[in-house]
């Protein structure tokens, strides 16, 4: 992000007004009027009370009786104006408020989408209760200074200019010494807004730290009532609440000591109104009438100034989650899809001396890692516990890149294409990974189910759950298709889950289906007919069947494997048969619990 951008996140956002150009022009239109009509208002009182001060308002008659009309006249004029700007005033709030909840609804959009086009190197770096701070607090703050925008700044900057430029007329030094003490003010409260700023920022990321450990305590629930972790986790919960209140008693409490200096400055211009105004009354060039108009604009002025005050932690609060929004919005994916699109069908697999870095870039996960597997073939990946095998898969359909090297798919015959040149949709439907760590989103089985492929017919979806031998899962669902998963699928068993994973997997018909320990919760027999499903996939569709990777940390798992490849030191330390490693190999028999008599 440009320093430029970062020093006026504030304005960036005022430029979203761009998306409603013909309502802002509207409301900005409305808040003139409405402004220009009170100081027209005020001076209009100041002419009444002078008709009354020369006795012009109410004339006896040669007959004793009394003449009211120039007093109804003022009266009807001033109930007049009084009752257009109170219609005015109403248009040009609801028209704030609504372009203010269009805009709100815009900035959230673009951080959803946001969220979704960066990489996992980012998400890894950012917790949840980060982001759900952007979406919801950052935004809400943003939104109110929006709308405050329009009622402070925007109507203040109005009535300042007209009141000053009234008071002018009546007088230089009656309007130009106001304007001194109101700019004087001012400053005042913008140097005072890099603290609050500061403040704010501090008082934002303990509301991440609350928002990151509820998050983690409701997700993790299970893991906490097994472990009897209750008392722990609210204890540290209460630290974290107990932080944040800390810092925002921190930035209130600067707030209610530093705004009321400013204002009292400000409220200098109506002491010098009232003094000079009496001086210039008693020397007639001012008449009474006019130095009533320039007390009600000099309380116009002090009241509408001090507003600025009273919202201004709201503006530094919003410059605060302004910036950390921006923050968000300008970083760029770090992975980008080519234009190119993979070929149909079952795929192969090629790396070639790929090596891959921690994050940090301290030690590599893959050095100089080569393999191919060939289309509709089974292979089995096996390797000691971080050895990189979640890595090399993740690789595939680009959730994150090889810092050297080549990955390939393709086929012989109809070519290999480099994984960064293929467009991400693409790529990302036609090689499919199924984690260890089932997802399912808190919405109906067929909703989930139809994540994969959303025009799927209730038939299609049968077919892809009897395939996963998921289907008696469904059956056993009161409302079947229709039932709600909890968070996460929570009310099914990891089995469950796991089929259910599996079967949305297939349902998207891959090209080169992934793996990764997504078989670890079911049994040796169920593994069995499901592997056995897959490879007849392509042949019930007439189709070659499509090119299986199973990350296997099971012995039941490795025997359905056409081919075992083990990584070990960062690289394929051996390809071949279960057999032949198992015969060659100790370290293999001895990753296995195999034993070799």
């Amino acid at each position: 992000m440009s320093a430029r951008n970062s020093a006026f996140p504030l304005l960036r956002c005022l430029a979203l007004y761009r998306a409603t150009p013909w309502r802002f022009l509207l409301t900005s239109l409305l808040f003139v009027i409405l402004n220009l009509s009170l100081v027209y208002q005020q001076w209009l009182i100041g002419r009444a009370v002078h008709d009354v001060e020369r006795g012009a308002a109410v004339v006896r008659l040669p007959d004793g009786g009394l003449d009211f009309g120039v007093a109804w006249h003022w009266l009807l004029v001033l109930v007049a104006v009084a009752l257009g700007r109170g219609v005015v005033q109403y248009l040009a709030g609801v028209s704030a408020l609504i372009i203010g909840q269009s805009l709100l609804f815009n900035l959230r959009e673009r951080i959803l989408v946001q969220v979704q086009r960066l990489d996992l190197a980012y998400h890894w770096q950012h917790g949840v209760g980060e982001l759900v701070t952007r979406t919801t607090r950052d935004a809400d703050k943003v939104r109110d200074a929006l709308i405050n925008f329009w009622r402070q700044v925007f109507e203040t900057g109005l009535v300042v200019i007209a009141a000053v430029g009234l008071l002018v007329w009546y007088d230089p030094w009656l309007g130009l010494v106001p304007l001194l003490l109101t700019l004087t003010g001012l400053a005042i409260f913008v140097r005072q807004t890099d603290r609050l700023v500061a403040l704010d920022r501090a008082t934002g990321a303990a509301y991440d730290a609350v928002n990151q450990d509820l998050s983690e305590g409701v997700n993790g629930v299970r893991v906490i009532k097994a472990f009897a972790l209750e008392p722990r986790r609210i204890e540290r919960f209460n630290t974290h609440v107990l932080h944040f209140a800390g810092q925002a008693k921190a930035a209130l409490a600067y707030s209610c000591r530093s705004i009321p200096i400013p204002q009292m400055v400000i409220a200098l211009g109506h002491v010098w109104i009232l003094g000079f105004g009496a001086q210039l009354v008693a020397a007639g060039r001012l008449n009474l009438g006019e130095l009533v108009a320039a007390l009600l604009l000099a309380n116009t002025l002090v009241f509408r100034v001090e507003g600025i005050g009273r919202v201004m932690q709201v503006f530094a609060d919003a410059r605060s989650s302004a910036q950390r929004i921006w923050e968000l919005l300008d970083e760029r994916p770090r992975i980008a899809g080519g234009g190119a699109h993979p070929p149909a069908g079952a795929l192969g697999v090629r790396l070639r001396d790929v090596q891959v870095a921690a994050p940090g870039g301290s030690n590599s996960i893959l050095q100089d890692c080569s393999l191919q597997i060939r289309p509709g073939e089974v292979v089995a990946l096996v390797g000691a516990t971080g050895s990189g095998k979640s890595t090399l898969a993740g690789l595939l359909p680009r959730l994150f890149d090889a810092d050297r090297g080549a990955v390939e798919i393709g086929t012989d015959a109809r070519g290999w294409r480099d994984v960064r040149e293929l467009d991400l949709g693409a790529l990302r439907r036609q090689v499919h990974v199924v984690p260890q760590e089932s997802f399912l989103f808190s919405d109906s089985v067929a909703a989930n189910l139809r994540q994969a492929a959303p025009d799927a017919s209730e038939d299609e979806l049968r077919a892809a759950l009897r395939l996963a031998c998921a289907e008696e899962v469904v059956d056993g669902l009161r409302e079947g298709f229709d039932a709600r998963l909890g968070d996460r699928g929570i009310t099914l068993s990891g089995g469950q889950r796991q089929r259910l994973c599996l079967a949305r997997a297939l349902l998207a018909r891959p090209g080169l289906l992934v793996l990764d320990d997504a078989t670890s919760a079911l049994d040796a027999v169920t593994e069995r007919t499901v592997l056995g499903n897959v490879r007849r996939l392509g042949e019930a569709r007439g189709e070659a069947r499509p090119t299986v990777l199973l990350i296997a940390s099971k012995l039941s798992t490795v025997l359905l494997a056409d081919r075992v490849l083990m990584l070990a030191g960062g690289r394929i330390a051996a390809d071949g048969s279960h057999e032949e490693l198992a015969a060659a190999l100790p370290a293999y028999r001895d990753l296995l619990g195999v034993d070799h008599g």
